[in-house]
């Protein structure tokens, strides 16, 4: 295998649903060397012959400078930047199977958007955890407002790379910057991560919502009180309360409850719509990671004794049988609060480990 160096950027992205098939094409359109991991040979062979992803983002062209390959191995040979966009509870699987080809040099990015069942851990956690020895600073974390079908038609778009080094963010930064996806850099990776994360429960409950029927003020309410959920548990988890007006925080919430594009809210459409969860699911081709993070979302609130309505009536909706009226009846009859989560203090500090 090479020894990857600072000189020649290759990107190897790890993954090849649409986002990463979108950013590989994004990357290439810099002509930087990159390469498209994806985990069946025959999906590998299909994307060769045809420069384009049949399954996740057909309409999409692959350009030449684009190696698809289903050998990891082959995918992240000579590149000094993995970018993973595996499902995020697919990361640790993938991520373990690398760890013999880290180097000093080695910058990973994920761009995966969920908190790992069990552990509790978000993906950046989960790639220190398997792929040690490498340094936390040598970890960066890609969210945003950014759907996968615009961003590979080239159309503007902006998102924030998140890591505990300000080098590293600056170097992630400079990789992915083209005309058309502006990045900016944050240190606060904790918050990026639980509101890029979290927002996809909201966007459930936002499609639920609309499936049912309820109207533009019942998802203005759960997106703003959603927003406040995100916060006091990102707030409580060590992070910046700052993050969450930002285009992780309020700018994913934003596009991912509002758009069709949103496998998240559409999902959540369905449900809203009568649809059971595994019919749904069955039928997608895509993974909507709202609904595994529901499970560890629940779970870290309970621990850090942080509130969450509506993400308590979420899991209620999707594993426990209950009725989209009866969950909204049970949050509408809460007992009366005051919208003091603006001013939410730090409950505690997790280790970045978890």
């Amino acid at each position: 295998m090479k020894d990857p160096g600072l000189e020649g950027e290759k990107v190897a992205v790890i993954g090849a649903g649409s986002w990463g098939t979108a950013l590989a094409i994004s990357l290439a359109s810099t002509g930087r060397e990159v390469s498209l991991w994806t985990r069946r040979p025959e999906t590998a062979k299909l994307m060769r012959e045809g420069r384009h992803n049949p399954t996740y983002l057909p309409d999409a062209i692959i350009p030449k400078n684009v190696l698809i390959t289903d050998s990891l191995e082959e995918a992240v040979d000579g590149a000094n930047m993995w970018v993973f966009a595996t499902p995020s509870q697919s990361v640790r699987e993938v991520a373990s199977l690398l760890k013999t080809y880290v180097t000093d040099s080695l910058t990973v990015v994920s761009v995966a958007k969920g908190i790992e069942i069990g552990t509790l851990m978000t993906t950046s956690c989960v790639l220190f955890d398997c792929l040690s020895p490498i340094s936390k600073n040598q970890i960066a974390v890609l969210y945003g407002p950014s759907h996968a079908e615009e961003v590979a038609g080239f159309k503007p778009t902006t998102v924030v790379v998140a890591s505990y080094s300000s080098d590293t963010a600056s170097r992630v930064q400079d990789v992915f910057m083209t005309p058309y996806l502006r990045v900016y850099a944050n240190e606060d990776i904790r918050g990026v991560e639980i509101a890029g994360s979290v927002k996809n429960v909201m966007a459930i409950a936002a499609g639920i919502s609309d499936g049912v029927g309820y109207g533009d003020n019942a998802k203005a309410a759960i997106m703003t009180r959603g927003l406040a959920e995100i916060k006091c548990l990102g707030v409580a988890m060590g992070a910046d309360s700052s993050t969450f007006v930002g285009l992780a925080g309020i700018g994913d919430l934003v596009v991912t409850c509002m758009s069709n594009l949103s496998r998240n809210r559409n999902l959540g459409y369905a449900i809203g719509q009568g649809q059971s969860l595994e019919s749904i699911q069955s039928e997608m081709t895509m993974v909507a990671e709202g609904v595994s993070t529901t499970k560890s979302v629940i779970e870290l609130a309970k621990q850090l004794h942080v509130e969450m309505p509506i993400s308590e009536a979420v899991h209620k909706i999707l594993f426990e049988g209950v009725a989209p009226a009866d969950a909204v009846r049970q949050l509408m009859m809460r007992s009366a609060k005051r919208e003091d989560w603006l001013n939410a203090p730090r409950i505690s500090d997790i280790e970045p480990t978890l």
